[in-house]
Formats: structure tokens, sequence, C-alpha cells
């Protein structure tokens, strides 16, 4: 073990958004701070703010907003600034005099490159996480070109763009001398198309801030509420939850509502199909944990998720959770204790079977949260510490 902490150069992808990357980068850097750790912190920040650089103690926050005119959106709260080099020179006088001993990147994104650039003019090693299956929606957003092809040329297609999505996402990491991934399967996976050894980095949860304590509905009993947060597209397969609303009334049963929880493309769809469901836009703070500990069962079909923070703070609520057999979700719910894994066609069946076995749906609440209790963020984080450690002995520092 070193004598003394690593000096950690962090570029995360994104800070203030409402997405993973986000949520773990602000845990981390307060985790950093709040240990008293040598940490450098640069992220993009809000363009009304400009470019705002922080020091408190130990902690050094660089914020530099995406804003030139070739910026484009990726997302409703997310753009990409190709012209965010133009920062290079300000960016490596800023990390000479913090010294940094490991740069930590979180993706291919402007920050990402400038991280991985950087690390080689200073000589430093590079480590690398990977927080969001681009390969996957490479694939499940190129459907509007797929529909030019014949219906049975598509699967091997979307095969085919997501396998060049993958090989190009493994050149960008292979710069780096360690990965970390959120789920064994994607260690497994990147260490197969980089080369590079992957430790696992999965994710925490405040259990004081998510909490079934929120929870103020007068009578629990009816309606049932079925829950989802997230991004509202096509990669989350939101599609889903229109076919289980009609699919529940076809089985008889009818009092129950939906708590959708978040935005995107697919809002408006969603609104038309899903009559009986309440939709509140992004939450945060008290207003989200009281959604998620209202809510009686979270529902999440995404198969592209790498972990899933939502469905480790719908658990800390009390909520049990359905989720698919792909992706991290399904490390994080214990089939039939905490709540159910299926697949698109038995998700039905198993909110079918809580709705009707109230005793099974209160011993899950409390495995759900029994669960979340064990899952720290600082255990995630001492985790990834000592990753540093072990690529700094192999370089000698």
């Amino acid at each position: 073990m070193r004598a003394a902490a690593p000096r950690v150069a962090y570029f995360p992808d994104t800070f203030y958004e409402i997405n993973g990357v986000a949520h773990t980068s602000r845990h981390f850097q307060a985790f950093a701070e709040r240990r008293g750790l040598p940490f450098f912190c640069l992220h993009p920040g809000k363009r009304e703010n400009g470019i705002r650089e922080q020091q408190q103690g130990e902690l050094t926050t660089l914020e530099i907003p995406r804003g030139s005119p070739l910026s484009f959106r990726l997302e409703k709260d997310l753009t990409f600034d190709p012209a965010f080099v133009r920062h290079k020179n300000f960016l490596e006088e800023r990390l000479r005099a913090f010294r940094p001993d490991i740069v930590h990147i979180t993706g291919p994104s402007e920050p990402g490159i400038l991280g991985a650039w950087l690390a080689k003019d200073l000589n430093v090693p590079l480590v690398a996480a990977w927080h969001t299956n681009l390969h996957e929606y490479a694939a499940q957003r190129s459907t509007w070109l797929l529909r030019m092809l014949p219906h049975s040329k598509v699967p091997a297609a979307e095969k085919s763009i997501e396998h060049a999505a993958l090989l190009a996402c493994a050149r960008f990491y292979r710069l780096a001398e360690a990965l970390f991934a959120p789920n064994v399967d994607l260690c497994r996976l990147l260490e197969k198309v980089t080369g590079r050894p992957c430790a696992l980095m999965p994710r925490g949860v405040d259990t004081l801030a998510f909490s079934p304590e929120h929870r103020d509905r007068g009578d629990t009993r009816a309606p049932f509420v079925l829950g989802f947060c997230g991004r509202l597209s096509i990669e989350k397969n939101v599609f889903l939850l229109a076919r289980i609303r009609s699919e529940l009334l076809a089985l008889g049963i009818t009092d129950f509502r939906f708590l959708i929880v978040g935005h995107g493309k697919e809002e408006s769809w969603l609104r038309q199909n899903l009559p009986n469901a309440d939709f509140t836009g992004v939450l945060r703070g008290h207003d989200l944990a009281r959604a998620y500990a209202n809510m009686d069962l979270f529902v999440f079909p995404s198969h592209t998720d790498t972990f899933g923070n939502v469905v480790l703070e719908a658990l800390a609520s009390g909520v049990p959770s359905v989720v698919t057999p792909d992706g991290g979700p399904r490390y994080i719910v214990r089939d039939g204790e905490t709540g159910s894994i299926a697949t698109d066609d038995g998700f039905t069946a198993a909110i079918a079977n809580l709705i009707r076995d109230p005793e099974l749906h209160t011993k899950m609440r409390l495995a759900a949260r029994i669960y979340a209790q064990t899952a720290s963020w600082d255990s995630v984080f001492e985790g990834v510490y000592r990753t540093y450690d072990e690529v700094l002995a192999s370089h000698g520092r």
C-alpha cells in the first residue's frame, strides 16, 4: 500500500445531468472531499456560469461549459462539443499545478478525450470507467435507418452496428492501463476486447435519502402503483410499459396506475398510450425520494443499463423491482426475494403475481430495504482507490 493517498485527476463525461455517470461522479467528488483526499475534478459545467474554478482543502473543481457553435444535442439535457479541445493548454496548465499521480476518465467524451491526451503528455497512468453501453445504444438508435432494409435483414444489421461500435469504443479504452465496469459480464467483455484488466465499480445508495419513511400515501391498498424512473427513450425499452398495461387489463387487473419519473423523446408517445399514468418530469431531492417511496413496484424494462442506479434507489425505498435478465440490474435484484427477473414476455406475469399476493409483496418490500442497506458509496470508492494503488505500484510509484 502507498504511504499517501494518490493524487487523482477525474474527468467525468457529465456531472449535473440526470444519468448514472453524473450521479456517480457527484458522489465520488463528495467522497474525496469527505475523506480529505487530493482530488482534481474537471467536468462540463452550466453554460450560464462560464468557466469556474474552486479549491476547498484538497479538492479542486474546474467547470468548463460545452458551448461552442459546433455543439450538438445528444439528449434533452446533454450536448457534445467537438471544439472542447480548445481548452487543452488551459487544462494542462492547471493539471501540472495539481501534479496528479493518476488520471481517471469515464468515456470517449470531450473530457475523456482531453483526459487521455493530458495523461499521455504528463506521462501519468490512465484508468477508464465504462458506464454506458454505447454500442447497444448505437444499434437501437439506428432503427430509423434500418427501416429501409427488408425486415428479415434488420436483426443482422443491428448486430453489425453494435459490433462495430463496440470495437470503436474498445480502441479508445485500450488507451487506459486498467478499466472499471459496474458488473461482472461487462468486465469480462471489456477484458476480451481491450486486453486490459477490469475491476468492478458498482454503485452505492444513500439509504437515508431514499427510504420507506418518505411514503405518504394514505390508502396503500388501492390503486397499486407501478413506477418507472429514468430517461424516456428507446434504449430504456419504455414501449413495454404500454404492453404491460394492456396485458394486465386483459387479465382482469384494473386497479393500478403508473408513476413515470423522467423525461425523454418518447414522453409524448407514452402519454398517449398510458392514460392511467402520472408523469412528474425530472425530480430531485425529497420530491424524488417521495416518488419512489409511494410506488408499490418498480418496473424497469431496460436491456442496456450497465448497473441501474434507479433500481437500487427503489430498493432502498422499500420498493421491489422487476428487471430484465440483461445488463446490470439483474445483479441488484434477487429473483423471488427483492423482486423478479423476467423477459419482456414475462414482465406482466411477474407484476400480476405480486399484485395478487399481498403477503409476498410485503416480504419483498422488507427484503428490498435490507439489501439496499448493504450497498454504500464509501465501499465502492474504497475499491476504486485499491485499484489505483495496484496501477501505481506497477509503475513503481
